[in-house]
């Protein structure tokens, strides 16, 4: 009978440190998926203010294409204007 009785303490020792050893994995799976969820916020974060910074850069060099073709423009004028002045001495 002793020797069922160690068998059954075995066992269930056995069992008990199973347990224990599954409750250890889930709490390092959990603790790695919050890590993961924390990376890909950041990320997102990042691609987010990465992006403001591309808007942001895309709306200077608007502007700044803008004030290019005005000046452009004003060229053509004054070299039309150039043109009328020749003109009219010829």
């Amino acid at each position: 009978m002793s020797t069922v009785v160690i068998i059954v303490i075995v066992v269930a020792v056995i069992v008990v440190i199973a347990i224990a050893l599954a409750a250890k994995r889930s709490k390092e799976r959990d603790a790695l998926a919050r890590t993961q969820l924390d990376a890909k916020r950041e990320d997102a974060s990042f691609h987010r203010s990465k992006a403001e910074e591309t808007r942001a850069e895309a709306a200077l060099a608007e502007e700044r294409a803008q004030r290019i073709a005005a000046e452009a423009e004003l060229h053509e004028a004054k070299a039309d204007q150039r043109e009328d002045e020749v003109d009219r001495r010829e």
